[in-house]
This record gives C-alpha cells, sequence and structure tokens, in this order.
C-alpha cells in the first residue's frame, strides 16, 4: 500500500519534477495534491486525505505555527532544501527531516518514512499529550553548526542535549510577589557567578520591565516568538533581544499590554525556552497565576489559549517556585494551587517560597514554625524559603527601578534570595530538587 502524500513548493519546476520522478519510480508513495500554497496545504491536511508532506523551504508563509497545525492533524512533514541556506532553516522551523530536491525517489520515500514512524513514536510515548493542542506537537529548535555539507541531509533527527536549567516561578491569584521572587532569584544567581536570563511570560500582567527601569515597549518576549515562528531566531538573535541588566544577568521583557497574549504562541515560545538555555547557565521564567486549562476552548486544538503559555513553561521548567504569601488567605490559596501544580506536572519538581513574612496577619511567637507546620500538613511540603517583608528596601528599588541588592544590599530579603538561588542551583548540580 502506497502512502498518501502532497507537495507544496512554489519553485514550480523542482516540484512538478519530482512528482514525475516518484510517480515513475516504485517509491511507495503516492501524491495526492500539489498544493499551491500554505492555505491549500492546511485545508488538505485538516481533511484527512494525506499523511505526510514533501515541502519546500522556501514556501511562502511558511513557519512554526504552521508546522504544528500540520502536526496536530498527524502529517508528517519531510522538507526540501534547495539553496544552500535552506538546511539551517529547516533545522530552525524544527523539521527533523529533510533532503535535497534532486535526491532519488526511494531517497525521499526513506525519509517519509523515518518521519511517520517518528510521529508514531512519540505519539505512543506520549499517549496523554494527543488532543491537548497547542500543549503538545513538536518544538522548533535550531540544531548544531553542520560540518560539511552532508550533515544537512543525512535522514537522521536534530538531538540536542537537555542544556542548562529553566526555573518556572509561579504563585496563585492574589499578587503574592511572583515578580520580585523572580527578579531577586535572578538577581542572586547572577552575582553567584552564573549567567542568567530573566523572562517576563505573563500574559496577564507582566511588571519586569518596569520594575527594573526597563522600556515596556522593548521588543523583547514578543519578537523573541515572531523570530521563532518565522524560523530566524537563533542564539545571537536572541542576545541581541536580551538586554543587560547587571554583570551575568540578562533579561527578556514581556508583553506590554495584556491584550497582546495571542501573540505568545506556545510552539513558537519552547523554541525560544530551548534556545534560552543555550544563551544561559540559568533561565528563570516569571509566570502568570492562572493554571485553568481553558476549557471552553479545549476542544479546539488550533485556538491560542491565554493559560498555555503558564501551563507549558511549568511543564517544561526543571524545577518550579511556587510562591505565597504570608498571610492565611494566601497560604490557603498557595496550598491549594501546589494540588494544581502536582496534578498539571505529577512529577515536577517544587520548592516553595513564602513571601512577605512579618508579624501580625498570623497571630502567635514563631510565626514561619506554623507556616511551616501548615504547609507540611496540608501540602506535604517541609522544605520552605521564607523572604521577609523588608518594605522599604523593595520600595527604594521599585522607585530607583533597580535590583535589590543594588539599592539594599544588607536587606534580610536580599539574604533570603541568595539562599534560594544556592538552594536551587544545587539542586541542579546534583540532579535532584
Amino acid at each position: 500500500m502506497r502512502v498518501p502524500i502532497a507537495t507544496a513548493g512554489w519553485e514550480s519546476t523542482w516540484e512538478a519534477d519530482l512528482v514525475a520522478r516518484l510517480e515513475s519510480a516504485d517509491s511507495g508513495l503516492v501524491v495526492v495534491r500539489r498544493c499551491v500554497d500554505v492555505a491549500d496545504l492546511l485545508a488538505c491536511a485538516a481533511g484527512g486525505t494525506i499523511r505526510a508532506v514533501i515541502v519546500s523551504a522556501g514556501l511562502p508563509r511558511l513557519d512554526l505555527e504552521v508546522l504544528h497545525r500540520l502536526r496536530a492533524c498527524d502529517v508528517a512533514v519531510v522538507g526540501v532544501a534547495t539553496r544552500p541556506d535552506d538546511d539551517r532553516r529547516l533545522r530552525q522551523l524544527g523539521v527533523q527531516w529533510f533532503g535535497r530536491a534532486d535526491d532519488d525517489p526511494r531517497s525521499l520515500a526513506a525519509l517519509v518514512s523515518a518521519a511517520l514512524r517518528s510521529a508514531a513514536q512519540e505519539a505512543a510515548a506520549s499517549p496523554a499529550a494527543a488532543g491537548r493542542g497547542e500543549l503538545s506537537g513538536g518544538v522548533g529548535v535550531p540544531g548544531p553548526a553542520l560540518e560539511g555539507r552532508e550533515a544537512g541531509w543525512s535522514p537522521e533527527p536534530v538531538s540536542l542535549g537537555e542544556g542548562n536549567q529553566l526555573i518556572a516561578v509561579w504563585g496563585p491569584t492574589g499578587a503574592p510577589g511572583r515578580t520580585s521572587v523572580a527578579i531577586g532569584l535572578a538577581a542572586e544567581s547572577a552575582a553567584l557567578g552564573h549567567p542568567t536570563l530573566l523572562i517576563d511570560a505573563d500574559t496577564y500582567g507582566g511588571a519586569v520591565a518596569q520594575l527594573l527601569g526597563l522600556l515596556d515597549e522593548a521588543p523583547g518576549l514578543a519578537a523573541a516568538v515572531r523570530h521563532a515562528n518565522a524560523g530566524t531566531l537563533d542564539v545571537p538573535a536572541l542576545h541581541r533581544l536580551a538586554p543587560v541588566v547587571v554583570d551575568n544577568l540578562r533579561v527578556l521583557t514581556g508583553i506590554s499590554r495584556p491584550e497582546r497574549w495571542p501573540e505568545l504562541r506556545v510552539a513558537s515560545l519552547r523554541s525560544v525556552y530551548a534556545l534560552a538555555r543555550q544563551l544561559a547557565e540559568t533561565v528563570v521564567v516569571d509566570c502568570a497565576f492562572c493554571l485553568e486549562d481553558d476549557d471552553e476552548l479545549s476542544y479546539d486544538t488550533l485556538a491560542p489559549r491565554r493559560n498555555a503559555v503558564t501551563l507549558v513553561t511549568v511543564a517544561d521548567a526543571d524545577q518550579v517556585v511556587a510562591v505565597g504569601s504570608a498571610d492565611p488567605i494566601g497560604l490557603h490559596r498557595l496550598i491549594r494551587g501546589i494540588d494544581r501544580l502536582r496534578e498539571i506536572v505529577p512529577d515536577a519538581a517544587i520548592r516553595v517560597v513564602v513571601n512577605r513574612l512579618r508579624p501580625g496577619p498570623i497571630s502567635g511567637p514563631h510565626v514561619s514554625g506554623q507556616i511551616r507546620a501548615e504547609l507540611a500538613k496540608f501540602a506535604s511540603v517541609t522544605d520552605v524559603v521564607f523572604i521577609p517583608d523588608d518594605r522599604p528596601a523593595f520600595d527604594r528599588a521599585v522607585a530607583d527601578g533597580r535590583l535589590l541588592r543594588e539599592c539594599a544590599p544588607k536587606s534580610p530579603a536580599v539574604r533570603a534570595f541568595a539562599q534560594l538561588a544556592r538552594m536551587v542551583l544545587s539542586a541542579r548540580r546534583s540532579g535532584s530538587a
């Protein structure tokens, strides 16, 4: 039985020759559709008439989002490079299998078979991810530099190492101080000599730029996602988009207005995260509060979802720093939030931070001990980091648009952030949380 495929390429001579060679040879492939553009290709994939597509790297409007939608339709993708730099673009778009326009039909058939096997193996390895739309599917990640032309044509998937550590800083609703903790953790990681990248991925109210005195209209994360979607993002490009705040600390600012959240599509965001791991030893991501799965949209696998950014970030993170405030309501929300985190990511390495520790909201002489006992009883958490509520120091940092350690280096909050950074970094080195 021959595999039904489509072709999509804007170089008509190349495509016509390929189709003719496939039809004349016993390749095991049958071309059921020659797509003229991306819209035609997506319509063909949605109709379920093809199992794979051979697509030209030069196809107009071919980007990461298009490839993500093809994967959502269970269509395997094989790229064809017709120009010298096409192999690099295909790798940056996450196309694992590609060849040349003049390849033998049997070679292209082998690539299609390999792509189909790879897709089947991924689906079998992660059955729970099926139908999750933006939370599943491949990720565009640029491969390592090629050491010669033949490396670009080898029918082997691109394989990258695990990279450096990504830490998601999350907290429940109620402004428990997620952003302050993310900034403090990133600053202390940088102070310990570890190249660090701080990313503002809050789709509801990101404030990293304002707190650090940066322009909130800077391109930042939205620009990085756009470049990743177009297959033009690499480590040097990400380096240019993330300005230096202090030694060893770069910042990728968030969206300037909450209504711009649809720009942060997950397929492209994951590509940004993969490159961020190559740019910095420690990547700290400030997340939004909401962990709901947008149930009303979950039936539509292609619809953008506002909370997908947070859900994917905590799922991809090596460690999740869960932040709650030191008051009865804040602790109640934190305990419920930790339960939800464990439902979403059962194997997550969760490190709990109780922020704004002060006398008053919780009565008794040993406030930290009481909080620790409550978290152990209701959330099975025994390892807790407490951040003192040094309000004058935090106010000075906000007013100056500087890091807390720059404005008040002797603040007890700075010492607490340093403790948190050492714990997080030591967990990475030991391979456990």
